[in-house]
């Protein structure tokens, strides 16, 4: 099958390198042309590992291609794929303007009958808008489909070629048997598609992940309140995770989540309830005790100089959201870097992955190491920020011999308290006995 993809950002390359790989033809648009010569060059723009292999390999089978041209995309295909940002307004309400600008350009150039699936996270009742913004413009009959991802941040590619369930929003049986063709590959092999209405369907990816949000929330106020009474969250997320109501997933604790996904969908929906006068308490409560959690250790920073961190050297490590991406948006570092060199430390962090993103944002405000041992380098304290594999066994006689204090914060719960107390370090983690 003809599919356009219009958006190459995480969702959008993605999905269109999967549906490239399950045989169909792909053409992916947007408007940045620099970025669609480099995708035509075989440079992926973004980081998510066992991406890059799929991407050039659909490239060099010729079922993957990249256009700023629409219209030319619009018509080769049947079926055109919205995977546009819907960015947080101030009020934390979805911005559709690139998604309904896109359906009324759609609507201006189509000639015959398509389908427009809308893989951006939006509103309930996004659907109904994009049906309007299109047949505003055109009599020519038109289906509108809600197909959410549920993609993992750093393992896309393994929940795009292998996902749990695939769900789509339809209205129409001739668009729910266009759908059913296309995740036949899916459906061959078991994996089931949930076929629903889709007001329904949007709602789902939005529960999804504000429920994903909570738990993590709760494990780390569990965290925070095992801290008090000298219990071990470790321990306790065993105990928990063990009974398969519950499982073990999102349920380790740390200095909160971020990311492009999660922040902005617990905001949406937030803001979706209070139009229609409906409070979504415990998501308010979340994203509170979220926003406290990311710079909980600086607290206890602050405490372990005394009160006073001006001029004290930090090293991070980690700089993204969580290991295997570059994204850095909403990303813990960012909170605890500005509260620290508000407070007059220094900062040098490493992170080979999201390192770049971060130049773009925080320019020369912080240093940056070439090696996670090089920003230890008379380092007063480090601080763990992001789970990244390359920290998970590092050579901790290097580190204190590296560091002007054996002192280090770790915001990911990344090592085993014995191994700390062994080689003599301070060490404090989330809901677990400080070693000191």
């Amino acid at each position: 099958m003809n599919i356009t993809i219009v958006g190459t950002g995480y969702v959008g390359l993605v999905t269109g390198t999967t549906l490239a790989e399950l045989g169909n033809s792909v053409y992916c648009v947007d408007i940045d042309e620099k970025k669609v010569e480099g995708m035509k060059n075989g440079v992926v723009p973004i980081y998510e590992p066992n991406l890059e292999e799929m991407f050039l390999r659909n490239i060099q089978s010729e079922r993957l291609f990249f256009t700023t041209n629409l219209k030319e995309a619009l018509d080769k295909s049947e079926v055109i794929y919205l995977a546009l940002p819907t960015p947080p307004g101030e009020d934390g309400s979805a911005d559709l303007s690139y998604v309904l600008q896109v359906s009324n350009n759609i609507g201006e150039m189509m000639t015959e009958y398509k389908v427009i699936v809308n893989k951006s996270t939006v509103p309930v009742g996004t659907a109904d808008r994009v049906r309007e913004a299109i047949s505003s413009k055109t009599d020519i009959p038109f289906d509108v489909v809600s197909n959410p991802e549920f993609l993992r941040e750093g393992f896309a590619v393994e929940d795009s070629m292998n996902p749990s369930r695939v769900v789509v929003g339809a209205s129409s049986e001739k668009a729910k048997d266009i759908m059913a063709k296309i995740y036949q590959p899916f459906t061959n092999i078991g994996i089931p598609i949930i076929f629903m209405d889709e007001k329904s369907s949007e709602l789902t990816k939005y529960a999804a992940n504000s429920f994903l949000a909570v738990k993590i929330t709760f494990m780390n106020e569990i965290a925070n309140y095992c801290e008090k009474v000298g219990a071990d969250v470790d321990k306790v997320r065993l105990g928990m995770g063990s009974d398969d109501r519950i499982g073990h997933r999102f349920l380790f604790p740390g200095i909160g989540y971020g990311g492009s996904c999660f922040p902005k969908d617990v905001k949406a929906l937030i803001k979706s309830g209070k139009q229609e006068d409906f409070n979504f308490q415990i998501l308010e409560a979340t994203e509170n005790v979220n926003t406290a959690q990311k710079v909980i250790l600086v607290a206890e920073i602050e405490k372990y100089f005394g009160g006073d961190i001006k001029g004290k050297k930090i090293a991070m490590w980690g700089l993204a959201f969580k290991a295997n991406t570059d994204d850095i948006r909403e990303a813990s570092s960012l909170d605890n870097i500005a509260i620290l060199l508000e407070k007059g430390a220094e900062i040098v962090a490493y992170d080979a992955v999201a390192e770049n993103n971060v130049k773009k944002l925080l320019g020369d405000k912080i240093q940056y190491a070439k090696g996670m041992y090089d920003a230890l380098e008379d380092a007063d304290a480090l601080f763990i920020s992001t789970e990244w594999p390359e920290f998970k066994n590092p050579n901790f006689e290097l580190i204190a011999k590296k560091m002007k204090n054996k002192v280090i914060f770790d915001g990911r719960n990344m090592y085993p308290l014995e191994t700390l107390e062994q080689n003599g370090f301070y060490y404090k983690s989330i809901g677990r006995k400080t070693i000191s």
